[in-house]
């Protein structure tokens, strides 16, 4: 039997291939397109973190008024570090009220609220990082199951022929393959995106500590006074 180009196509490879290997691509497209749409929708939240956290950070260190500021965040809808501030800022007022607190209580207990805000942010940021880690580490092994299994078929194929040859065989393998393909179209921009988020929500958890650190400094110097 004579193969023509156009029997190679993708679409026609797609098309020819055996239920199972048809199942293996269709499971790895939908898991191509859902780590398409966490990536896009994790960018933009990301973007939008950092740049709230770059105004807030120009505002903070402006001189402003604390005071002033806390009323002007909380009235707002606060992002990021900025809920970390008004997460330490009204238990520090809170605990300042209540009288015959030591310092050192008050601080703490200013820093255990920042802390629990700091870790509801990184969870939020986080969130659908370990889906992307998985769609990058699990998805070549899908189109590689998907390419065994077709070579499996196309070989065990050969046995109602009576000459073997490569018009025979080739289909068959390049309808395999293309499981594989699919399989590594899926997890090479997951892999990426899900390093490069990991990156970046590593550096704003650091911004995000130093900032705990550095309010707490200015705090305990206000209540010093």
């Amino acid at each position: 039997m004579e193969v023509g180009s156009e029997d190679l196509s993708i679409l026609s490879l797609i098309a020819h291939a055996s239920p199972v290997v048809q199942g293996v691509m269709a499971i790895l497209v939908v898991v191509s397109l859902l780590s398409w749409w966490r990536i896009f929708s994790k960018f933009f939240v990301i973007s939008s973190t950092r740049k709230h956290t770059n105004e807030f950070e120009d505002r903070f260190w402006s001189g402003s008024d604390l005071n002033a500021l806390y009323e002007q965040v909380r009235r707002g809808t606060p992002n990021g570090q900025e809920r970390i501030f008004v997460a330490g800022f009204s238990e520090f007022l809170k605990l300042r009220q209540k009288g015959g607190m030591e310092l050192s209580d008050v601080m703490e207990g200013t820093r255990r609220a920042m802390r629990a805000s700091l870790q509801r942010e990184l969870d939020y940021l986080d969130k659908h990082n370990s889906f992307l880690a998985s769609a990058g580490s699990v998805s070549p092994y899908v189109g590689l199951f998907g390419t065994v299994w077709g070579i499996m078929h196309a070989f065990s194929g050969l046995a109602n022929v009576g000459q073997a040859t490569l018009a025979n065989v080739a289909p068959g393998i390049a309808e395999a393959l293309v499981a594989t393909a699919i399989g590594l179209f899926a997890a090479i921009p997951a892999v990426v995106a899900y390093n490069s988020f990991a990156h970046d929500v590593d550096q704003l958890a650091n911004r995000f500590e130093s900032f705990i650190e550095e309010f707490s400094n200015i705090l305990q110097r206000q209540a010093a006074k």
